[in-house]
């Protein structure tokens, strides 16, 4: 009888811990910026002050939609953006919250402006300015339009 009680707890438990969690943009937006000088580049860059949900979203399998940005395909430079090409935040239309750099697993197939979801691994990044303050780890996709 106690195992009977205990199996559906069991299972929720490890669907709920181990599933993928799907996002949208406003949760990313929780995210304060200052300006920080980075000695290394003589340079002031601005620097993010992540809230406590988004710092509760690291190491886990996020699920988000937005417009993939193929930006250097050679260098396997991808970024999702929550606006197009034309409206993203390289040119003025938000902030460093609304974009994330993707590490995909092999090379994708999207092109530029393509509305995808992308699943993967969310790493918060503070302090290295060459890559994106959101990053999307062992990235894949699905091309939605």
């Amino acid at each position: 009888m106690k195992n009977k009680i205990l199996l559906p707890f069991f299972l929720f438990f490890s669907i709920t811990c181990f599933a993928q969690k799907d996002i949208t943009w406003k949760d990313l937006s929780h995210v304060t910026f200052k300006d920080k000088y980075f000695e290394e580049y003589d340079a002031v860059f601005l620097h993010p002050s992540f809230s406590e949900s988004i710092k509760a979203l690291e190491g886990k399998e996020l699920t988000i939609t937005g417009y993939f940005l193929s930006i250097d395909p050679k260098r396997q430079f991808y970024i999702l953006s929550k606006g197009p090409m034309s409206a993203c935040f390289f040119c003025g239309v938000g902030g460093p919250e609304t974009a994330i750099e993707l590490q995909f697993e092999s090379e994708p197939k999207f092109k530029t402006d393509d509305i995808v979801t992308v699943t993967g691994k969310f790493k918060l990044n503070a302090e290295d300015v060459k890559h994106f303050n959101y990053i999307f780890t062992e990235t894949k996709g699905e091309l939605i339009n």
